[in-house]
């Protein structure tokens, strides 16, 4: 018998494969391609307090190795989420991880208590916005912040509470040891890395923020030693993504401390990318004799 059960925060997932944030909208958008009752997890889109109506267009550029977005979380709120998104998930058998985004802590705060009464399994807290308060600077980018932020999120939620660390950091295991002190109960990683791109026949910036996040195979690198160095830095699970496109990349990540894994950009070019890999990681299990998947966690020190 082959295990592939992981568990963070005691929510018990059926195979370590989920979705990331901002790929895979809410679930429904992709399930005639895939069936979502064969994933460990969905995780929703970025959800606010109230609608936001995203960045000017143009807003995604592809780039060698990946893409560049600069949607700037559009979405329809929490409320829309919890009457339209909410129901259409619960018809899977999956876990629900909702990902809540604000300008301000009172933001943050509003989504997670309006969520507490709901059923949903998990909330990620993308601490990669730009915080409104302070003058713009993402809540993920200060360690103090951090804290302070996760502290805020942990008085009023009721579901376990996930911090998605920014890698737009000097010191990635700081981060994460900042948001385990505030009380988190499992960290995510890694977000998107701050990029550009230029059309040098318009002589134009290709986005119209000038500045978007990178996604894709060329940052998987980058995330594997960032979970590594996080994995050993803290005692919470940590769920690794960044570039993961084939179960060798999700193995990858596992093999360097990642409970779990995410996969993203992927699921663009290749809607069915998640069953893939968690066929696939079976398929490895079988081969090299492994019972449980959870001793391949962290197995490389």
């Amino acid at each position: 018998m082959i295990d592939t059960r992981v568990n963070i925060a005691g929510v018990e997932l059926k195979n370590p494969v989920m979705t990331a944030s901002g790929t895979f909208g809410s679930g429904a958008e992709y399930s005639e391609f895939v069936d979502l009752s064969k994933l460990g997890a969905v995780v929703t889109k970025g959800v606010a307090n109230v609608p936001w109506p995203g960045n000017s267009t143009p807003r995604v550029a592809e780039v060698y190795g990946g893409m560049l977005n600069a949607i700037g979380l559009q979405n329809p709120g929490v409320d829309v989420f919890v009457e339209r998104d909410i129901p259409f998930l619960r018809q899977y058998d999956t876990k629900i991880i909702v990902n809540v985004c604000g300008r301000s802590t009172e933001d943050y705060c509003e989504v997670v208590e309006r969520l507490g009464s709901e059923d949903v399994d998990l909330l990620e807290i993308n601490i990669s916005c730009p915080n409104v308060k302070e003058g713009g600077i993402a809540f993920g980018q200060n360690p103090a912040s951090a804290e302070a932020i996760t502290k805020a999120v942990k008085r009023v939620a009721k579901q376990p509470v996930i911090m998605k660390l920014s890698p737009n950091v000097t010191d990635i295991a700081e981060m994460a040891k900042a948001v385990e002190a505030g009380g988190a109960d499992a960290v995510s990683l890694i977000n998107t890395l701050t990029g550009m791109k230029i059309d040098i026949h318009r002589r134009a910036f290709a986005l119209a923020n000038k500045t978007g996040g990178l996604s894709g195979p060329a940052v998987k690198p980058v995330a594997v030693r960032m979970v590594y160095q996080v994995a050993n830095a803290v005692k919470l699970p940590v769920i690794g993504m960044g570039g993961i496109a084939t179960t060798e990349d999700a193995l990858e990540f596992i093999l360097a401390g990642a409970t779990a894994v995410s996969v993203g950009t992927a699921n663009f070019f290749r809607p069915a990318a998640t069953l893939e890999i968690a066929a696939g990681i079976e398929e490895y299990m079988r081969k090299y004799k492994v019972e449980a998947v959870t001793e391949l966690i962290g197995a490389v020190r």
